[in-house]
């Protein structure tokens, strides 16, 4: 059996901590070293890159302009109105490397596509019934392969691979066990082959706080506390940028599917595919009863964690549409006085977009 590529369950932060090497036989090590120090910061000069690197003004030069040959970064807009020359920042180039995330959730597989900033270039939701495979099919396979074609043909070679993200082997459900079967190293294995690109898997939840951790809002944060409100609640700690999983494990009495659950019995039909009922009429009444239990079973948890760890920031991430989501965000902050809380950036969909910044932890950042 082959061994299962894991990527890093965390994006590693340098730009406070980490010093550059200046020997010339590890400017790989320095390449990666820059390129997470300017993920982090969206510009930064090389006067900067040398100070929070500790790497000398000639090695940063000589490695700013091998990425900028190589497409990874490019110049900004020259800042203007200090002393001296004008200063130029350097920034990640969008199209420099591209990847390619898959999820599972309760309803669909989502397949995306982003960029090198984390922007979203594709996204499709692939309801599991269109997914049956058959004896001569293989339908995840050609839906990461429709993905791939979104990007220009000039500029596949950029694509740094696939990332997986999948639930808890207790969470596996008929419908991925259909698609993928129970032996995921066998699936990944198939892909690879296939597609001729490395995959990388990790759990759902984590890769989800990891693309915002590493793309988000929670990209200036060491500490945080995250919660995926999707089917069912997830949540994980950050402290000091590593991800801790809980044994808590997902509530399900709070989730979208207990939503749609309470819906269903006044004949709204709510699914993720679909449009989303109007919730001011007759649905009011259960919608209000849904956010009061959401938000009630937040603020219990991160109640109870600040009796061990201080931490003042919460990630809520969500494909809810913005509406729902924002009107949540507030309801918790108005519970929870002194903490920010903030909306995850990857509301499209969450735990692909997370998946997909898998691949770049491999190709491009410090490990």
């Amino acid at each position: 059996m082959p061994d299962m590529r894991f990527a890093p369950p965390n994006p590693l932060r340098i730009a406070d901590r980490a010093s550059g090497l200046n020997a010339p036989s590890v400017r790989s090590y320095n390449e990666r070293l820059v390129l997470s120090l300017l993920l982090q910061n969206e510009g930064t000069t090389r006067l900067e890159i040398g100070e929070k690197t500790g790497l000398s003004a000639q090695t940063v030069s000589v490695i700013v302009r091998s990425l900028e040959q190589e497409g990874l970064v490019a110049k900004g807009e020259a800042q203007r109105g200090r002393v001296g020359p004008p200063t130029i920042p350097m920034m990640l180039n969008p199209e420099g490397a591209f990847s390619v995330g898959v999820s599972f959730g309760a309803w669909s597989a989502d397949v995306v596509v982003i960029d090198f900033v984390g922007g979203v270039r594709f996204h499709k939701a692939h309801a599991y019934a269109e997914l049956h495979p058959t004896a001569t099919e293989a339908p995840l396979q050609a839906a990461i392969e429709a993905a791939v074609e979104v990007v220009p043909a000039h500029l596949r070679d950029r694509i740094a691979g696939i990332g997986l993200a999948v639930p808890d082997e207790a969470t596996i459900g008929d419908d991925l066990m259909r698609l993928v079967g129970r032996d995921l190293p066998s699936a990944q294995a198939r892909i690879e082959s296939a597609l001729g690109l490395p995959v990388f898997m990790q759990n759902d939840i984590t890769a989800a706080a990891s693309g915002e951790s590493l793309f988000g809002v929670a990209r200036s944060l060491s500490d945080f506390v995250f919660f995926y409100l999707g089917a069912r609640l997830h949540s994980r700690l950050i402290l000091n940028h590593q991800i801790y999983n809980g044994k808590a494990g997902a509530s399900s009495d709070v989730g979208l599917s207990n939503l749609a659950d309470a819906l269903a019995e006044l004949g709204m039909t709510f699914r993720p595919l679909n449009e989303w009922p109007d919730l001011t009429g007759t649905a009011k009444p259960v919608y209000d009863a849904w956010r009061l239990r959401a938000r009630t079973r937040i603020r219990s948890s991160v109640e109870a964690l600040l009796d061990f760890v201080r931490v003042q920031s919460i990630v809520l991430s969500t494909y809810a549409p913005l509406a729902v989501a924002e009107l949540l965000r507030a309801e918790i902050a108005e519970m929870l006085p002194g903490i920010d809380v903030q909306l995850g950036r990857g509301m499209i969909s969450p735990k692909a977009w997370g998946a997909a910044s898998l691949p770049y932890h491999s190709r491009f950042m410090v490990q």
